[in-house]
């Protein structure tokens, strides 16, 4: 969508149109959704905290805050700023994430242990990163949004995005491809 139409919808928004705030939820909730659901131990915290990003969105609009620009930008921060305080909070409760995630009766079990070890060396691996790292790597990646609206969420420069993402991809393949190391 256009920078102009954006700031249009979102001028609805302000005014409580509901077309606009239901084309904002359409547009941004499945993204959203998936950039939480990658951060964070299943999906019924994924489908909370989604919906936790835009109830401040409502509240921020409610408020006289929100975006000026681009919701999407400002969608994204908060979803990131709502993981943060997902595992702030967790830290103090001190109990382990239970798997939640239904067997597909039909598929190869050998393939279904793969994909589970795989996808738990990636999840580790990342959590080696730094916050902008796994940041700029789940941005980028996992969302598939371009450099600039990498930075434009980070509220940093596309070059500081680039230098993230390059040292993040770096120390990613040093934890998942050992022996792959620079000579």
């Amino acid at each position: 969508m256009a920078r102009d139409d954006d700031k249009r919808r979102l001028a609805l928004a302000k005014a409580f149109n509901r077309q606009a705030l239901a084309d904002i939820y359409d547009e941004y909730q499945p993204p959203i959704y998936r950039y939480i659901s990658r951060q964070v131990e299943d999906m019924d915290t994924a489908r909370d905290l989604t919906a936790d990003v835009f109830n401040r969105f409502l509240d921020a609009l409610r408020h006289g805050r929100g975006p000026d620009g681009h919701a999407g930008a400002w969608l994204y921060r908060a979803a990131h700023n709502i993981v943060v305080d997902h595992y702030r909070r967790r830290a103090f409760r001190g109990h382990l994430p239970l798997p939640e995630q239904l067997v597909d009766g039909e598929a190869d079990p050998a393939r279904q242990v793969e994909n589970r070890l795989t996808s738990g060396l990636v999840h580790e691996a990342l959590q080696t990163l730094t916050a902008d790292q796994r940041q700029v790597i789940t941005l980028k990646f996992l969302a598939g949004l371009s450099n600039a609206e990498v930075a434009d969420i980070m509220e940093k420069p596309v070059g500081a995005v680039k230098a993230l993402q390059h040292r993040a991809l770096a120390a990613l393949q040093r934890q998942l491809i050992p022996g792959k190391e620079k000579a």
